[in-house]
């Protein structure tokens, strides 16, 4: 069984993940992304990094909040990791553009002494 310290740390792994995402998309447009090789690289990575430690979240942490998708967010995870040759730029956009500030928000509210503490 995994320690709510653990979980703790997975989830900031998340949300330092998402926020950095969405500095890198900050002002850009899905043209920009599609010309510039290393952002798209680095929101790949940074995707991939947000479901790697969600797939590590606890099975009751995931189970007390199901407004994240958790398996559509390791579902993506395993398609960078795996599939990478079947990944479509403009789903990832959606993901950094559209996804995340959802899940920004999620997780802010899972972690309130850790966004204080920023």
């Amino acid at each position: 069984m995994r320690s709510e310290q653990a979980d703790k740390g997975y989830l900031w792994d998340m949300l330092d993940a998402a926020k950095a995402v969405r500095e890198f998309v900050r002002g850009k447009t899905f043209g920009d992304y599609i010309k510039d090789r290393m952002l798209r690289g680095a929101v790949e990575r940074h995707v991939e990094i947000i479901g790697e430690a969600a797939r590590r979240v606890s099975d009751g942490l995931k189970e007390a909040h199901l407004e994240v998708p958790w398996r559509s967010i390791v579902g993506q995870r395993n398609i960078l990791a795996h599939e990478y040759g079947e990944v479509r730029h403009e789903t990832i956009w959606n993901v950094a553009t559209r996804e995340l500030p959802g899940l920004v928000a999620a997780l802010e509210a899972m972690l309130p002494d850790e966004v204080e503490d920023e």
